[in-house]
């Protein structure tokens, strides 16, 4: 299932998180400028309309169905912007037809050479493809233990709701144990980092060592009153800073 938003002349895949799906973008579709630009937010397999489409569930097939996505629709270039896992998906788009991709943008994205976990770390997030507490203390943990409990259980059951357990559990090892650096290190495409001062994972200090070191023309914007999901934390703001790189 692909929701397109907009209608104007800069066209712009949406790749979502480990949490999210096509609807799962907060308020940021309701934001897009629909005059200049057109934005397709699709489900990954497992994810939201294409929960019973069976896949792989590897950061690869996000870029293969993206492309395909993209031939579809006519879409000869366009942007990528990523969330989170989304991130690493939309990188692997660059790696795979650099020519077409116009512009990229992650939104606390996971790094093209994954996520180290140490022990604690990896028995939290493996467990959270069948224990929605963990679902929770990760969410809570990403946005700096500072939003409510009531928003905290919305994404939990949105969670639930949008993935099946079987392409939850495999898309973690995906995200967080994929290493294609050598692939994108030094390509020239205008890159923006979009990240909140509230994540203690994929924040400042980790685009630093790995966004900005990849990319030569790449730049940082921190949210200071986001974590990991500005699109939900700070969705103005986030939007604003997406078009203006988009446009510029």
């Amino acid at each position: 299932m692909t929701t397109i938003v907009g209608g104007g002349p800069h066209r712009v895949l949406a790749l979502h998180g480990w949490f999210g799906s096509a609807r799962g973008w907060g308020s940021l579709p309701d934001l897009v400028d629909p005059a200049r630009f057109t934005y397709a937010f699709l489900d990954y397999r497992g994810y939201g309309e294409r929960r019973d489409t069976p896949g792989e569930y590897s950061i690869g097939e996000i870029s293969r169905d993206a492309l395909a996505l993209a031939d579809e629709l006519g879409w000869e270039q366009f942007s990528v912007v990523g969330h989170s896992m989304g991130g690493s998906a939309a990188q692997r788009v660059l790696a795979d037809a650099p020519g077409r991709v116009r512009r990229l943008a992650g939104i606390s994205p996971v790094p093209a050479g994954g996520v180290p976990f140490d022990d604690q770390g990896w028995a939290l997030f493996s467990g959270a493809a069948g224990e929605p507490a963990n679902r929770r203390a990760i969410i809570d943990l990403t946005t700096g233990n500072r939003l409510s409990g009531h928003w905290l259980d919305m994404m939990v059951r949105a969670s639930l709701a949008e993935s099946t357990v079987e392409a939850f559990g495999a898309y973690l090892p995906a995200w967080a144990r994929t290493d294609f650096t050598a692939e994108i290190q030094g390509s020239p495409v205008p890159a923006l980092a979009v990240v909140g001062a509230h994540d203690p994972a994929l924040g400042e200090a980790a685009m630093k060592q790995t966004w900005l070191a990849h990319y030569p023309n790449a730049r940082l914007e921190v949210l200071p009153d986001a974590g990991h999901y500005a699109m939900y934390e700070t969705p103005v703001r986030l939007a604003t800073v997406l078009e203006e790189f988009l446009s510029a």
